[in-house]
């Protein structure tokens, strides 16, 4: 019998590469404001609404996938949109969390992102002369990397209390785009800081089968001059990326 994996904010972009490239092997419920071409299985939810959140999520789910995000540009001069920011990246992060611990679902996998240490990044490289590891300290350029690494941090908190039976995978995310030929042609800092499709299939499907309790990992694909390691992906979840920039170029 397939696991069932629940993916919040599963209508955009990572949704629908992980549905398409897991949906053989798990049973795939989509959580979202608004339905996704793709899913059969979908729930309509506000996740900033705890009890909407808690009531939608399926009580059998093996797994849940955190993809929930919102694009802001002014965030740190705007409070409309600082607390739109806050309530999507931080308190519904919270609300996943909490879920799972309520509902006895034993993972979350968080979709974090390379922002937590953008600060480090500049155009795609690494400014400390050598990849940036999670043991840097995650200083940011914006109020996107410091929820991100705030959500990181309760999870942290959450699976170390001995009565919560839930473990947390952070995956600080790279670039993936849904055209990525088109994208890495157009864009010169994807050549390091892209990650595949496919090795965004196998990094999440590692996350859901990990026993680690709580880690974070950075997801790129082996792009020469990479800015980010993912030796810890390797060494604790068994990522080895299949394909890389260069490689998606010759495709075309």
């Amino acid at each position: 019998m397939k696991k069932k994996v629940t993916i919040i904010g599963g209508a955009g972009t990572i949704g629908s590469i992980l549905y398409q490239g897991l949906r053989s092997k798990y049973k795939i419920v989509i959580l979202d404001k608004k339905a996704p071409e793709h899913a059969v299985d979908f729930v309509e939810v506000n996740a900033t609404d705890y009890e909407s959140l808690l009531h939608s999520i399926p009580k059998d789910s093996d797994a849940l996938i955190n993809l929930l995000t919102i694009k802001s540009h002014n965030d740190l001069k705007n409070v409309d949109e600082f607390n739109d920011m806050t309530k999507i990246h931080f308190m519904a992060s919270f609300y996943v969390m909490q879920a799972a611990i309520t509902l006895g679902i034993p993972k979350v996998v968080y979709a974090s992102s390379n922002h937590t240490t953008d600060y480090y990044e500049k155009d795609g490289f690494s400014r400390l002369g050598r990849e940036i590891t999670t043991a840097d300290y995650p200083y940011s350029n914006g109020l996107y990397g410091v929820l991100k690494l705030a959500s990181e941090n309760i999870g942290h908190i959450l699976t170390h209390q001995p009565e919560n039976n839930l473990s947390v995978i952070n995956l600080r995310i790279g670039s993936v785009h849904p055209d990525e030929i088109q994208a890495v042609e157009e864009n010169d800092r994807l050549h390091r800081t892209l990650l595949t499709h496919e090795d965004a299939v196998q990094l999440f499907d590692l996350a859901l089968e990990s026993t680690v309790r709580y880690g974070t990992y950075y997801g790129v694909s082996e792009n020469p001059h990479k800015p980010w390691s993912t030796e810890n992906a390797w060494k604790q979840l068994g990522f080895l990326s299949q394909s890389n920039a260069a490689d998606i170029l010759k495709r075309n």
